[in-house]
């Protein structure tokens, strides 16, 4: 999502106990290995030049300083986490045929395909090799697992039938493209310093439970956001027949509503039918019962960290958690 300075700015303040960690991680990211070609180097400085907030990479150093991991360490994992998401990007925005994202040019827009699948490829090894950086084996099988449930979910919405998705086959859909991503970083670094199962398993639910409410807030933004703030056209979810949860909660609560039937009969191209769409579903309660149901997910995340001792680390964790529903309204 594009970011402008002000949020740049609140996001600055919010993640600055972890601001030297999240800048050793940068230098790491920007690395050049011995015989990387040139073109890969281009394309990598690219793409951590294009924005976003390393608001996962964050979640990461924060869990692994709240039990006293190793830095190196929880920098490794940081800059696993944020080269894991940048090679996902790559694909999606490959699979989506995408030629913006958050208003600058996409790879793909610019290579071929074959290229930007074979660098994704090549950025997907890169976070494998920092996630080994980390010594723990355990570490590892927890960043092959969470690949895989992201995989598997685009394969699984790849195959199928959007018209027909219901609010379940949702949130499968946005724990595995968005809420496992979260729940990596909070549960490997936790694996770094803690040595409680019940410690790790609370902070996978914080993960967890904060990365819903991200996506959700997301999919929410696509109705209400403006094309420069969020990087991409308003209602592109509806363009590609995507059903996010406001969409769900319109069409469950209005059935008969004849541009709904449009919709769902495939006629998600017609431009007028998805205008009316977007601001039948903008004057409605969907928005508001989206947001409500974010809201309950950052208290759940939020009471999974009820146990963990009191500090610095933990007061930011918490003001992520909250930061997620507020950015932008």
């Amino acid at each position: 999502m594009y970011v402008d300075s002000t949020t740049l700015s609140a996001t600055d303040e919010l993640l600055a106990p972890v601001r030297e960690q999240l800048t050793a991680m940068e230098g790491r990211l920007r690395e050049s290995l011995s015989g990387q070609h040139q073109a890969l180097t281009a394309a990598t400085e690219h793409l951590l030049d294009s924005g976003g907030k390393r608001v996962r990479p964050a979640v990461a150093l924060l869990s692994a300083g709240l039990f006293a991991a190793d830095r190196d360490h929880a920098v490794s994992l940081a800059a696993a986490v944020e080269m894991l998401h940048t090679a996902t990007l790559v694909h999606d925005d490959l699979i989506d045929r995408a030629l913006l994202r958050r208003g600058i040019p996409t790879l793909n827009a610019k290579w071929s395909p074959d290229a930007t699948v074979l660098t994704g490829d090549y950025l997907f090894a890169r976070a494998a090799s920092f996630a080994a950086q980390t010594e723990s084996v355990r570490v590892m099988n927890i960043f092959a697992e969470t690949l895989m449930v992201i995989v598997n979910g685009e394969i699984r919405q790849k195959f199928a039938n959007e018209a027909t998705l219901s609010r379940e086959g949702y949130f499968q859909r946005i724990h595995a493209k968005t809420a496992s991503m979260f729940a990596l970083a909070a549960e490997a670094g936790a694996v770094l310093g803690a040595t409680s199962e019940t410690a790790i398993r609370s902070m996978r639910r914080y993960g967890r439970e904060t990365g819903m409410a991200f996506q959700i807030v997301d999919d929410v933004l696509d109705f209400i956001g403006s094309a420069d703030r969020i990087g991409k056209p308003v209602g592109s979810d509806l363009q590609q027949g995507l059903l996010t949860l406001p969409a769900l909660h319109y069409i469950e609560a209005n059935p008969h509503d004849p541009d709904v039937a449009a919709l769902l009969n495939g006629h998600q191209s017609d431009r007028q039918v998805r205008e009316r769409l977007l601001q039948s579903i903008r004057a409605s309660d969907a928005i508001e019962a989206s947001l409500a149901k974010a809201r309950d997910y950052v208290a759940s995340a939020k009471s999974a960290l009820s146990a963990a001792t009191a500090g610095e680390h933990l007061h930011t964790l918490h003001a992520i958690a909250d930061y997620v529903v507020e950015r932008e309204f």
